[in-house]
C-alpha cells in the first residue's frame, strides 16, 4: 500500500490518474478557506474545498465572530470615534511586535474599509451600535467593541486610540459560526464545490518542486485531486498537537484549554515538507477571562515574588500573556473590598488569600515579608496622585487599594481557564504564496488564515478580532492570487 505522509509531497510524475479535477483547491472550510473560495470563484476558477470535518466551521465557528476593522468605518464614525488608516497601522505594526509584516500591515490597513464593505457584500449583518467599557465579546448584537490595548500604554503613546472590533450581529456569545454560515452560502451560490469528510493525506508535487494536487482520504480511501492552478492551505493553528507544541511552542505546554478544531498543524507539516518556510512557531495567544467583571480591572496583578509586571489596562491577553513570563506557575489579583466581585465561574480563579491590611494577605500566600505589601503601597501612593509612574497604568483605571479586608485572587496555569491558540505558521506573501527559507515562493502553494505567520504573530500584541481579519483579509488574497496566476502551464509542462 502506497505510504502518504504530510511531512514531504506524494511525486506527480507517480499519478497514475487523476480522481478529481479542479482548476484552485482549498483546504480546510473556516472563514479563511471560504473567503479564499469566494474570490477564486469570483475571478473564474473552478473551486473545490476539501474539509476533514462533516461541515465548515473550524476555529472561526468557534470564535465571537468578531474582526478588528478600522481606519473611519461607518460604525466608528456614528459612535463619535476619528479612526485613520495611519493610526490602524500603527497599532498593528506594534501589535505585530518585533518582526511585524510591514508588508501585510500596510496592505491591510489601507483595504480595512474596503474589506469591511466586502464582508457586508456577502451578507454578514452588523447593527452598527457602539458598546462601551471593557468587555470580551457583547452579549447584546451590538457592533463596535474595545477590543485591544488602544487605549493602554505604551500603544495610545504612538497610534491614537479608537475601538475597532466588529463584532457580526448576533444575540450573545458565538458569532463566530453565524459569520461562517453567511461565507459558506456566498461560496456555494458561486458554484464553489464542497467535498467534507474529506482528509488531505498529502500535497502532490512535480520535479521542480510545484505544488500541482492533493491525495485525500474520501470514503476511506485515497484520491488524487489535480489542482491546475493551486493548491490554498487554510487549515489553522496547531494548538492540538502536543508533539508541535513540544518541539515549537513549549511554553504552551503550561496551558490545558487550546481552542480550536482539529487544529492539528496538518497544514503547516504539508506546506513545509513541500519547502515552506515556518516562522514565529514559537508564538501563541492566551488568556483567563480575569477581567469578567471589569471592576477587576481596578486591581494590581503580581507574580510569586509579590511583583507587578504590567500595566492592568492592558488587553486581557496582553495581560494573560505576560503572566507566562512570569517565575511560578501562579499569579494574584489583588482587590479591596470596594472593588471586589466574584469572577466569571468559566475563569476558575479561584480566593487565595485574606487579610484586614495587605501584609496579613503577604504573609497568608507565604510571600517574603515585605514583597507584596511593599508593592501595594508604592502603587496606592502614586494612584492617590493619580498616575502610575512604574507601568503607567491609564488614571481611569486607578484606584487607592484601601478598603479593607484585601483579598488575592489566584490564577493557577494548571487549573484555571487559560485558553490559547497558536500563532505561528508559514510564512507567506501578502498575496499568499507560501515563500522557502530563501524568501522563493513556491510554485502552487498558498496559505491564510492560522496556518501562516499572518497579522497576528505575537502572543504579546494579539487583540480580538485579528484572526478573524487576518484570516478573511487575506483568505481573499490567497484565492485570488491562485486563481489569476496558477500553474496550469507548469502542471501540463509535467505531463
Amino acid at each position: 500500500m502506497t505510504d502518504f505522509t504530510t511531512a514531504r509531497p506524494f511525486a506527480h510524475e507517480d499519478v497514475a490518474h487523476w480522481d478529481i479535477e479542479t482548476e484552485v483547491a482549498i483546504v480546510g472550510f473556516g472563514a479563511s478557506g471560504a473567503s479564499a473560495a469566494i474570490e477564486a470563484a469570483r475571478a473564474g476558477a473552478r473551486t473545490t474545498i476539501f474539509e476533514m470535518g462533516s461541515g465548515s466551521g473550524g476555529a472561526s465557528a468557534l470564535s465571537g465572530g468578531e474582526i478588528y476593522v478600522g481606519g473611519g468605518t461607518d460604525v466608528q464614525q456614528a459612535a463619535g470615534f476619528d479612526d485613520s488608516v495611519e493610526a490602524l497601522e500603527a497599532y498593528l505594526m506594534m501589535a505585530g511586535g518585533p518582526d511585524a509584516d510591514a508588508a501585510k500591515v500596510s496592505l491591510y490597513a489601507r483595504e480595512s474599509l474596503a474589506h469591511f464593505q466586502w464582508l457586508k457584500d456577502q451578507g454578514v449583518p452588523y447593527k452598527g451600535t457602539f458598546v462601551p467599557g471593557k468587555i470580551i465579546e457583547p452579549e447584546t448584537d451590538d457592533t463596535l467593541i474595545w477590543s485591544g490595548s488602544e487605549e493602554a500604554w505604551p500603544f495610545s503613546e504612538k497610534s491614537r486610540p479608537a475601538p475597532r472590533g466588529h463584532v457580526i450581529q448576533h444575540m450573545g456569545w458565538g458569532g463566530g459560526r453565524r459569520l461562517v454560515d453567511v461565507l459558506e452560502a456566498k461560496a456555494r451560490e458561486l458554484g464553489v464545490e464542497v467535498r467534507c469528510d474529506a482528509r488531505v493525506l498529502s500535497l502532490v508535487a512535480d520535479r521542480d518542486g510545484a505544488v500541482t494536487g492533493l491525495v485525500v482520504k474520501i470514503d476511506n480511501k485515497p484520491q488524487f485531486v489535480r489542482a491546475s492552478r493551486g493548491v490554498v492551505l487554510c487549515t489553522g493553528g496547531f494548538c492540538m498537537n502536543q508533539d508541535m507544541l513540544r518541539r515549537y511552542a513549549p511554553e504552551a505546554l503550561r496551558l490545558s484549554d487550546p481552542i480550536g478544531e482539529n487544529d492539528n498543524g496538518s497544514g503547516i507539516l504539508m506546506g513545509m515538507g513541500a519547502g515552506g518556510d515556518a516562522i514565529h512557531m514559537d508564538q501563541f495567544f492566551t488568556t483567563c477571562p480575569w477581567i469578567m467583571p471589569p471592576s477587576l480591572v481596578y486591581g494590581i496583578i503580581v507574580n510569586e515574588r509579590g511583583q507587578r509586571f504590567i500595566n492592568e489596562d492592558c488587553y486581557h491577553g496582553r495581560v494573560s500573556r505576560t503572566m507566562i513570563d512570569q517565575p511560578g506557575g501562579r499569579v494574584f489579583l489583588l482587590a479591596d473590598n470596594a472593588i471586589f466581585e466574584r469572577p466569571f465561574e468559566l475563569s476558575r480563579i479561584e480566593i487565595a488569600a485574606v487579610g484586614e491590611t495587605w501584609e496579613e494577605v503577604e504573609q497568608e500566600l507565604g510571600m517574603v515579608e515585605g514583597t507584596l505589601a511593599a508593592t501595594v503601597h508604592t502603587f496606592n501612593r502614586y494612584a492617590a496622585e493619580g498616575h502610575d509612574p512604574v507601568y503607567r497604568k491609564h488614571p481611569q483605571w486607578l484606584k487607592v487599594l484601601n478598603e479593607g479586608p484585601f483579598v488575592a485572587l489566584e490564577l493557577n496555569f494548571s487549573e484555571s481557564f487559560f485558553s490559547f491558540f497558536t500563532l505561528g505558521g508559514l510564512n507567506t506573501l501578502p498575496t499568499g504564496e507560501v515563500l522557502d527559507s530563501a524568501g522563493r515562493a513556491v510554485l502552487g502553494l498558498y496559505a491564510a488564515g492560522r496556518a501562516t505567520s499572518g497579522l497576528p504573530r505575537w502572543g504579546h500584541g494579539y487583540s480580538s478580532g485579528m484572526s478573524l481579519a487576518d484570516c478573511t483579509f487575506f483568505g481573499r488574497q490567497a484565492g485570488k492570487q491562485a486563481a489569476t496566476a496558477g500553474t496550469a502551464t507548469l502542471v501540463e509542462a509535467a505531463e
